[in-house]
């Protein structure tokens, strides 16, 4: 067959678009060919397969997304398209894989009636309606057990058309037998000292992810521990904002931004603890690929993964309605528990008797099926 997947965007550190490639390639494994239809590309392009950037542009992004899905209607004919896997919701999906949370309910709990019908978001509920409404026909692939709940409750999606799929973490997150090494390199690289503290904050999409409060959280530490502890951000993103606001809390010092980068395991294994207060997260991959590191994470209920933690018990889940002084006082509490081993081995364990690493090929099944 020949599989249209479809995105607005793809870089090459996004949890999203890292999952877009993960499931084209087990399809292009099977045999099948594969062209990728976006607006913009960041870095290597995959060589067994056709990369198709549609130079669009419009005086706002919801006028250009709606001109690319209007463009895309005449492309598939011409290259001989069978199904279309979409990882943004729009029109004319045959699978969505729903990574993004649901928007109805974001709105109407954070916006009023008024902003809820600006042109922006008008469009955005209706490319929304379009998969999830009962008029649609398309196939859901959920990675969210919270998601799954909010979309029936908005849109009474019919479940026949709603499939949950296990995470797909991967392996290479998983702490092995080089872990110490991992810890004393990555430790000698950065300038921490054994008697320090190092937390981080990887994800892109800093302001999404709670990168503000993670450093309010830092400031408020008591100063001896404080003094002791540094702070690393990891993302595809403008850190500028965080480095001021860093400066204006008296961190600076402490305070670490760093560009996306493959060497994700060897921080995992270097860090301490994972903080990750997002203000809303659909599933949240470096929660789980924390844990099965030995990572203890603090992580807020709104993260889809956030429930993993207490199942593993290997760290803490900051309860809504979100309080910074709940967070500051959990993060204090969590640098110096005596737990932190107990959290680490169970995080560790989980992850060899969990299936937390199909969910490339339970996709590939759904997409391909007759």
């Amino acid at each position: 067959m020949k599989l249209a997947f479809v995105l607005f965007k793809y870089f090459p550190y996004g949890g999203l678009q890292r999952d877009m490639l993960q499931i084209a390639r087990e399809c292009r494994e099977r045999g099948h060919e594969i062209h990728i239809f976006t607006l913009g590309w960041e870095g290597e392009r995959p060589a067994d397969m056709h990369i198709h950037v549609l130079p669009i542009m419009r005086w706002s992004n919801h006028r250009r997304y709606q001109a690319f899905c209007e463009s895309l209607q005449a492309l598939y004919p011409e290259y001989g398209i069978d199904r279309v896997v979409g990882f943004n919701k729009m029109p004319g999906l045959d699978f969505y894989y729903a990574a993004d949370p649901c928007l109805k309910d974001k709105l109407i709990r954070e916006r009023n009636l008024l902003v809820r019908n600006l042109p922006r978001y008008r469009h955005f509920l209706h490319y929304e309606e379009a998969v999830f409404g009962n008029d649609s026909s398309t196939r859901i692939l959920l990675i969210s057990p919270r998601q799954h709940q909010l979309y029936r409750k908005h849109y009474a999606t019919d479940e026949s058309r709603l499939t949950m799929l296990p995470p797909g973490i991967d392996r290479s997150r998983m702490a092995g037998k080089d872990a110490p090494q991992l810890r004393r390199d990555l430790r000698q690289e950065f300038g921490v000292a054994d008697d320090e503290k190092l937390i981080l904050c990887i994800g892109s999409g800093f302001k999404t992810k709670g990168l503000d409060r993670s450093l309010k959280a830092l400031a408020a530490l008591p100063a001896r521990l404080r003094d002791k502890t540094r702070l690393i951000a990891i993302g595809s993103d403008n850190g500028d904002p965080f480095v001021r606001l860093a400066s204006r809390l008296g961190v600076g010092e402490r305070f670490l931004v760093l560009h996306g980068r493959d060497d994700i395991p060897r921080f995992l294994q270097g860090g301490d603890l994972l903080l990750h207060p997002a203000y809303y997260e659909n599933s949240g991959m470096v929660i789980l690929e924390a844990i099965i590191a030995g990572l203890p994470p603090l992580v807020t209920s709104v993260c889809g993964y956030a429930y993993y933690v207490e199942e593993a018990q290997a760290g803490r889940v900051v309860r809504e309605p979100f309080r910074q002084q709940t967070l500051d006082a959990m993060l204090a509490e969590m640098l110096e528990s005596p737990k932190a081993r107990e959290w680490r081995e169970n995080g560790i364990r989980y992850g060899q008797t969990h299936d937390l690493y199909s969910m490339t090929t339970h996709a590939a099944d759904l997409i391909l099926a007759p």
